[in-house]
């Protein structure tokens, strides 16, 4: 059976890439640190888990503004949701990691079944088509609009508003409803899953912290889906995705 193998990241490479005005983030480290097998690439390589390091994007936030220091560090950027046609997202991934841009691509572990009867684990893409993108809007655009070896990425748009030209605009996620996406999918369990949120089975309006275990850091609702007790985090406008079984001693009200 193949396992995810995990990569090591440098540190001081990424803090000084992402925010090189940032001082002080040792307790952004120890809180993050909950992110397991995520991988910044920005040079390109060969990487089995896609995604960035937990260090890259920090999680404190600014005493002056109260914004999340990864935004004071670079202002105007932010979490970008695109969609690249026929399944070619993580050719836009690689694209734009080995440009230095910070990029997350979801991926979940399944076991399929070859046509000898074999089975074996493989690596697929937890929301198809999808790719998020930590960027201003100057580099995003060049990468939807202007390198033709990206024709196939769009922007996935907002349908609930309009701007002042009367038209939708791409969807972008704010930074902490981001860090806990990354919490609850970084981990590639094969259990992890895309529901429909009309369909969950809430098991009350309170939304609970994860305390321990393989999701510890994670926020949601609690619901039953498949037979177990999972905890469901709403991405706004996108989807929700729901965990693997996590036991009520897991659990603590927020």
């Amino acid at each position: 059976m193949l396992e995810p193998q995990r990569v090591e990241w440098t540190t001081e490479r990424l803090h000084a890439f992402l925010c090189p005005r940032l001082g002080n983030f040792r307790r952004t480290r120890n809180d993050m640190h909950t992110l397991p097998n995520v991988d910044r690439r920005g040079d390109g390589s060969n990487s089995p888990s896609i995604g960035f390091a937990a260090d890259a994007i920090p999680g404190t936030k600014c005493p002056t503004t109260g914004v999340s220091l990864s935004s004071a560090c670079d202002e105007g950027k932010q979490w970008y949701v695109l969609r690249a046609t026929y399944s070619r997202e993580k050719h836009a991934y690689n694209h734009i990691t080995s440009d230095g841009t910070v990029a997350y691509l979801p991926m979940q572990v399944t076991m399929r079944t070859e046509g000898n009867g074999r089975k074996r684990h493989t690596r697929t893409p937890l929301i198809p088509n999808i790719l998020f993108v930590y960027s201003d809007k100057e580099q995003i655009e060049k990468y939807v609009t202007h390198t033709p070896e990206l024709s196939f990425l769009r922007f996935y748009y907002d349908h609930t508003v309009t701007d002042r030209n009367g038209k939708n605009p791409p969807l972008t996620i704010d930074h902490d409803s981001m860090m806990n996406f990354i919490r609850a999918t970084s981990t590639e369990n094969e259990n992890v899953m895309v529901v429909e949120e009309s369909r969950c089975r809430y098991k009350s309006g309170d939304t609970v912290i994860v305390t321990a275990g393989l999701f510890k850091g994670v926020e949601g609702r609690v619901a039953r889906v498949a037979g177990q007790q999972r905890v469901i985090i709403a991405v706004k406008k996108l989807c929700a995705i729901a965990t693997a079984y996590v036991p009520t001693a897991f659990l603590r009200k927020k």
